[in-house]
């Protein structure tokens, strides 16, 4: 069995910090979501992975590589433009011959991994295996309606009336019978070729297409909320663990992960939070559910539930809190005239002031 994973795509929902690097390898506990991914492909058993990238693949094939790093052998198939979930199957149709594969997005986050998946796949001799999970409001995603057996009898895209709760998650598996409804299929309205139509195709043409629950946590990390509360549910299980130099006057408390290399003087540290390699704390208080990366500094900083990439600093800024903070930034204290705001800030940004 093989593993497609998708890594491509634009990000539009996290500029401007996917304008200069990709929505997959924004970090979670100071590790990208797409490595999360790539460990449960390999936890499963599976060894071949193709991995779809676009704009971002030059950043996509140096942090991954050739994968031997977690276990793996990656084979890279560029996709000229984001023309859908179902033409990456199309043009990746010479990686993955004839055999059965998982198909995992990459900026999709789970807890507890795809091996129940792809056993049951493996078990049920199913053309193909959708993982779906309840959510509060079906509307915003694609929606299964299932039979009493537990199969797939239709296929809804973002309803504006579901007839389920039970929301498509990014993970899928087939057999090579989706070959032939991914050649099948028509753009959509959107110029697409829809995974949810070819999936529609098997449907309506007789072939085994079976559901599976998520059993664990699942997030699309498209949007700041989800990639702070994904943070936060990962952070919640980390192990304390004080790699780092911490002096006499700061205070640890929770689970505190402070890794060698990085240095803390006259700070509160408040777990869960990761405090990457070769990163300074002076004179600060870092809240729960934060990831500082490597390289940064704080100076007469607070902040909390927040996440922090390689190589930026926060100087004399209190209180920063829901935040995502790219990588070489600089926050600082303004100066100059009292109660002003001195800003650069790129496209497509939110900023948040207190007036």
């Amino acid at each position: 069995m093989k593993a497609l994973v998708l890594a491509g795509g634009k990000g539009t929902r996290l500029r401007p910090l996917t304008h200069t690097s990709a929505k997959q390898l924004v970090p979670v506990a100071n590790k990208p979501v797409l490595f999360y991914g790539l460990e449960a492909i390999r936890d499963a058993g599976i060894t071949e992975v193709g991995v779809i990238v676009g704009d971002t693949g030059d950043e996509v094939r140096a942090a991954v590589g050739d994968g031997s790093d977690f276990g793996l052998v990656v084979t890279y198939i560029p996709q000229d433009a984001p023309l859908g979930l179902a033409h990456c199957v199309l043009i990746a149709r010479e990686f993955l011959a004839d055999d059965p594969f998982v198909m995992y997005l990459g900026d999709n986050f789970l807890v507890g991994g795809i091996t129940g998946l792809v056993d049951a796949f493996r078990r049920g001799r199913h053309d193909a295996q959708i993982l779906l999970t309840p959510v509060a409001e079906p509307q915003y995603y694609g929606v299964a309606e299932l039979g009493p057996r537990g199969e797939i009898v239709a296929l809804q895209e973002k309803p504006e009336h579901p007839r389920s709760d039970l929301a498509i998650v990014g993970v899928y598996t087939f057999s090579p019978a989706v070959h032939d409804a991914v050649r099948a299929i028509r753009p959509s309205a959107r110029g697409e070729l829809e995974i949810t139509d070819a999936i529609q195709w098997l449907v309506d043409n007789g072939y085994g297409v079976h559901s599976h629950m998520v059993g664990g946590y699942w997030k699309d990390t498209g949007r700041l909320q989800d990639i702070l509360e994904c943070n936060r549910i990962v952070l919640e299980a980390v192990e304390p663990d004080l790699g780092g130099t911490i002096d006499a006057l700061s205070e640890t408390s929770g689970r505190v992960v402070v890794e060698p290399g990085a240095v803390v003087e006259n700070s509160i540290l408040r777990g869960p939070l990761v405090i990457g390699a070769d990163t300074k704390i002076v004179s600060s208080y870092v809240g729960p559910f934060t990831s500082i990366g490597r390289g940064c500094e704080l100076r007469d900083a607070e902040i909390e539930y927040s996440i922090v990439l390689d190589g930026s600093s926060v100087d004399g800024v209190s209180r920063i809190a829901h935040s995502l903070i790219g990588r070489n930034v600089q926050v600082s204290r303004a100066s100059g005239v009292a109660n002003t705001h001195e800003l650069m800030v790129g496209d497509h940004s939110r900023i948040q002031v207190k007036v």
